[in-house]
């Protein structure tokens, strides 16, 4: 396996920061990092990078979807060869950023990858198509690559505050027609991340009502979980943030343990859910086709089962 002279890394968030340089000492010799705030580059310096670029400090308008023109320029100037790969988180404004930086690189781009890996040098991403329905396997052969990872594909690298370095500042290139941000506010609910949870108790429609999602939340703060549930429960009944959704268009997870409180199993979620190590179900229809995914299942009201499950557990 040739790995990529350089590899570049660039995230909206600190948190997918570890992975993707994880992802980049596996695949690359030289690991580039294009952060977009100073805190941003100490991280990166902490978890191994070579070199940090700095998009130098913009107005308050400014969004990530305009860097792209910078980070394409930075790409082509900075890498250690004609041919590099460029790594970003499989969030929404990394899937934007991640398409138009494929139109300015000329490069062939894999969204949602669950698996990574380099075939006779050029990367290999297996992704989900036919909406979950089945893997794809996509070669890139272009002489850049533009992936975006979905959660857990490789392993979280560790902070080493021994390692220290000073970022050069990247000039910052204006999109000509660029978006115009007139305000921001902070949003309504808790911040969650989903694809860190160790354990997840998911909740479905089969919960009945808004009120009872704090019996779950009681089961969830026995075992120390987080709290995620199925696409209905945030977008048709709107009773959790959209941030908690496990599937397909929502966020794909491996927690150790991802106990399902009455989920149906359709294989838009499992394919959000299936990457845990033990998964459970608790639901009232035995013919339910989260079964045939379940390691242990429970037929039953989960009204009753759930309250005493917590009771359990609390002692």
């Amino acid at each position: 396996m040739s790995k990529f002279a350089t590899v570049w890394v660039f995230s909206d968030t600190h948190s997918h920061l570890p992975e993707l340089i994880g992802g980049a000492r596996e695949l690359g010799e030289i690991i580039h990092v294009i952060s977009h705030s100073a805190e941003q580059s100490a991280l990166a310096f902490r978890l191994g990078a070579n070199a940090v670029y700095h998009i130098g400090e913009q107005p308050a308008h400014r969004i990530i979807e305009d860097y792209a023109d910078t980070l394409a320029q930075a790409i082509k100037t900075h890498s250690h060869s004609s041919r590099a790969l460029l790594l970003l988180p499989a969030t929404r404004r990394g899937k934007t950023l991640a398409a138009r930086l494929g139109a300015r690189l000329n490069a062939g781009v894999v969204n949602d990858a669950a698996e990574l890996s380099l075939e006779d040098g050029y990367p290999v991403a297996t992704h989900m198509v036919y909406g979950g329905l089945a893997f794809g396997k996509e070669k890139i052969t272009t002489d850049y690559a533009v992936i975006t990872l979905a959660s857990g594909v490789f392993p979280a690298v560790s902070e080493d505050s021994a390692l220290v370095g000073n970022a050069e500042t990247l000039a910052f290139i204006p999109p000509a027609h660029a978006i115009s941000c007139v305000s921001r506010r902070a949003k309504q609910g808790e911040s969650v991340d989903l694809g860190k949870a160790r354990l997840v108790v998911s909740v479905g429609r089969g919960i009945g009502s808004q009120e009872n999602i704090a019996i779950a939340a009681a089961l969830s703060n026995a075992i120390g979980a987080e709290l995620g549930c199925s696409r209905p429960v945030a977008e048709n009944e709107k009773w959790m943030d959209r941030e908690r959704y496990v599937g397909i268009s929502g966020i794909m997870i491996k927690p150790e343990l991802y106990l399902a409180l009455g989920i149906s199993g359709q294989i838009q979620h499992m394919v959000g859910a299936n990457g845990a190590q033990i998964l459970m179900a608790i639901n009232k229809d035995k013919n339910a086709p989260i079964f045939q995914y379940a390691d242990y299942g429970i037929v039953g009201d989960l009204m009753k089962i759930v309250p005493a499950l917590t009771e359990k557990l609390k002692r």
